[in-house]
C-alpha cells in the first residue's frame, strides 16, 4: 500500500529492526501515524546550525562546530538563543522503498522551540531518504524560552511513508464534498487553506505574545506555569493586529479542521509573498484530529507566528498556511483523541500543555 504508515505498521517496523532504539521503543511513543523520538543523554552546544552533507556524518561535523557538551542525565537547561545537537535514542534501518519526514511535536512548536532532525549524509532538515541506515539527531534552538530537558523527553516525531499519496486539489475537493474537512468554505489551492481568526466570539482576546525575559520552563511540568509570567495577551477589536519584528505569537485558525481516519495531514507554509511573517508550525495532524469518529467536532489549528523584517498588519481571515492531505497506507488501530492521551483534541486558542488554563 502507498501512503503514510499507520501505528500497526510502525510496530511491525520496530519488530523487524527497521526502527531500533536503546532503550527499546515504548508503546507510548507510537502515535496513529508517527513515532515520537526521544532525547539521548548528552547535548552538544554548537556554534551554528548545520547539515551533515553528502558523504559526511553528523559526528564528523560536531568535531568542527562543538563548543562544549552538556550532560542531560540529571536534567539540564538549554539556553534561549543557543543551538544544540542531541543524539536521539532511535536509529533507522529503512527499507529502500520507505522514506521519512520529521517535525516538532505540537507542544514543542507552541513554546517556539525550534527542533529539527538531522541525519548522516543529510542535505535537508527533517527529510530522511528512502533506505536510510544510521543514527538520528535533534537540532534544538530555544527561541523564546530557556527549557529544562532530560533524557527520554519527546520533542519531535517522525512519519514514514511509501511512495507519494498526496491528494491533488481535485481529490481534496471531492473528499471535502463527501466528508467536510472544515466548518466553512474550503479554500483549496495546492492544499487546504488555513486562515487566522482575529474575531473570536465574545472576546477581544485573539492570541498571546511571548515575553522577552522569562524564567525556565521544565518540559516535564504539565499545567504548572502561570501564562501571565511568560505571555502577553493580544487583543483586537477591529479584526487586525500589527505583528512586531522578531516577536513570537500564538494565534488560532478560523477553520475547525477535520482529518478523517483514512488520512493524515501536514501543515505547510503559504506564500512568502503574502507578508513579512512565517508560520512556525508543528506540522503533523494525525488521523482523527477533530473528526467525529474520534470524539471531535472539529479542532482549530493553533498558529505559531513569527514576524520578520518589518511590522506587518495581519487581518482577520488572511490565509497563513495550508494543510496537505495524504492517504494512509492502512487504517490506524487508534485515532487521535479517541484512545490516546491527546492534549489538543477539540482545541481553540490554546497555549502548550505546560501552562495553567488562563482565567
Amino acid at each position: 500500500m502507498t501512503g503514510v504508515l499507520a501505528d500497526t505498521q510502525l510496530k511491525d517496523m520496530i519488530a523487524n529492526g527497521a526502527i531500533v532504539a536503546e532503550p527499546a521503543v515504548t508503546d507510548a511513543q507510537v502515535q496513529p501515524a508517527s513515532l515520537d523520538l526521544r532525547l539521548g543523554r548528552v547535548a552538544y552546544r554548537v556554534r551554528a546550525s548545520f547539515l551533515a552533507g553528502h558523504g559526511r556524518t553528523v559526528t564528523d561535523r560536531l568535531s568542527e562546530f562543538e563548543m562544549h557538551r552538556v550532560d542531560l542525565s540529571d536534567g539540564a537547561v538549554l539556553e534561549k538563543g543557543c543551538v544544540y545537537v542531541v543524539p536521539l535514542m532511535e536509529a533507522l534501518n529503512l527499507p529502500g522503498h520507505v522514506q521519512a519526514v520529521a517535525n516538532a511535536k505540537s507542544s514543542t512548536g507552541r513554546l517556539d522551540l525550534l527542533t529539527r532532525t538531522i541525519t548522516d549524509g543529510g542535505t535537508e532538515f527533517d527529510r530522511i531518504a528512502p533506505g536510510y541506515r544510521g543514527p538520528l539527531f535533534a537540532e534544538i534552538c530555544p527561541r523564546s524560552f530557556s527549557v529544562l530537558v532530560r533524557p527520554g523527553m519527546r520533542l519531535n516525531q517522525i512519519r514514514f511513508r511509501t511512495g507519494q499519496a498526496v491528494l491533488s486539489d481535485a481529490e481534496l475537493s471531492a473528499l471535502h464534498s463527501d466528508t467536510p474537512l472544515v466548518d466553512g468554505v474550503a479554500v483549496i489551492d495546492e492544499g487546504l487553506g488555513f486562515s487566522v481568526d482575529l474575531r473570536l466570539p465574545g472576546s477581544t482576546l485573539v492570541g498571546y505574545r511571548a515575553k522577552p525575559h522569562t524564567g525556565v520552563i521544565d518540559l516535564d511540568k504539565i499545567g504548572c506555569y502561570d501564562p501571565a509570567e511568560f505571555w502577553e495577551e493580544v487583543h483586537a477589536s477591529d479584526g487586525h493586529i500589527i505583528l512586531d519584528p522578531g516577536a513570537f505569537y500564538i494565534l488560532v485558525s478560523r477553520e475547525a479542521v477535520h482529518i478523517p481516519p483514512e488520512y493524515a495531514a501536514e501543515m505547510a507554509p503559504y506564500l512568502a509573498m503574502v507578508g513579512e511573517f512565517r508560520v512556525h508550525y508543528a506540522g503533523f495532524f494525525d488521523p482523527g484530529f477533530g473528526h467525529d469518529a474520534a470524539g471531535g467536532t472539529g479542532s482549530r489549528g493553533v498558529l505559531e507566528v513569527r514576524c520578520h523584517e518589518a511590522p506587518f498588519v495581519l487581518e482577520h481571515g488572511q490565509i497563513v498556511g495550508r494543510l496537505i492531505y495524504e492517504r494512509m497506507a492502512a487504517l490506524p488501530a487508534q485515532l487521535y483523541g479517541a484512545d490516546i492521551a491527546s492534549n489538543y483534541q477539540g482545541q481553540g486558542l490554546k497555549l502548550s500543555k505546560h501552562f495553567a488554563t488562563p482565567h
